[in-house]
C-alpha cells in the first residue's frame, strides 16, 4: 500500500474506530440499559481522543504532521488496550481495581448521611460482567481491537516514513 492512499484513508479510518467504539458503548448503555462502570467510561476516553486526532487529520495533510497524527494514535490506542486489560484482569479477578469501582465517596459522620446513602444508587462494581458474546466480555473485545488497531498504526507510522522524496 502506497503513502498516499494510507494519508487518504487515515482520517476516516480514525473516525470510523472512534465511532464504532464509542457507538458501540452508547448503545450497550442508552439502547439496551447495560449500565458502565467507572472502567467501562475510562476506556472512552481515548477512543474520544482518536476522533481528535481523526478530525485533526483531515486538516493536516503534511506528510510530517500526518506521521505524528499517526504516531499519536498508535500511542492512543495502546493506552486503551492497557485500560482494556486492566479492566479485564478486574472481571477475572486477577487483581482489585484501583478505581472507585461500586464504591461509594461518600462518607457517613451522621444518621442523615447514612439515611442518605441508603436511598443512592450504588456505583456499578468493575468485575460484574453485563454481557458477554461466546463468553467474552465487552472490555477483553477492546483489548483486543485496541492492540490490532495500535499495531496497525504503528504499521502506517513506518509505511509513511518511507516515503519516497
Amino acid at each position: 500500500m502506497d503513502t498516499r492512499t494510507i494519508s487518504q484513508w487515515l482520517p476516516w479510518t480514525l473516525l470510523a474506530a472512534a465511532a464504532a467504539a464509542l457507538g458501540t458503548a452508547y448503545t450497550a448503555q442508552l439502547g439496551f440499559g447495560y449500565e458502565p462502570c467507572v472502567l467501562c467510561l475510562y476506556q472512552r476516553i481515548p477512543y474520544a481522543a482518536i476522533a481528535v486526532l481523526g478530525v485533526s487529520a483531515i486538516f493536516m495533510t503534511q506528510p510530517d504532521r500526518q506521521r505524528l497524527i499517526t504516531a499519536l494514535s498508535a500511542l492512543t490506542f495502546a493506552v486503551s488496550a492497557g485500560i482494556a486489560l486492566y479492566h479485564v484482569g478486574v472481571e477475572q479477578h486477577w487483581w482489585t481495581s484501583a478505581a472507585p469501582c461500586g464504591a461509594s465517596g461518600a462518607a457517613v459522620s451522621s444518621t442523615e448521611d447514612f439515611l442518605a446513602a441508603l436511598q443512592e444508587k450504588p456505583e456499578k462494581s468493575c468485575g460484574d460482567i453485563d454481557w458477554t458474546l461466546f463468553g467474552v466480555s465487552m472490555a477483553t473485545y477492546n483489548t483486543v481491537i485496541s492492540a490490532l488497531l495500535a499495531v496497525l498504526s504503528i504499521w502506517a507510522w513506518r509505511q509513511l516514513g518511507n516515503r519516497k522524496a
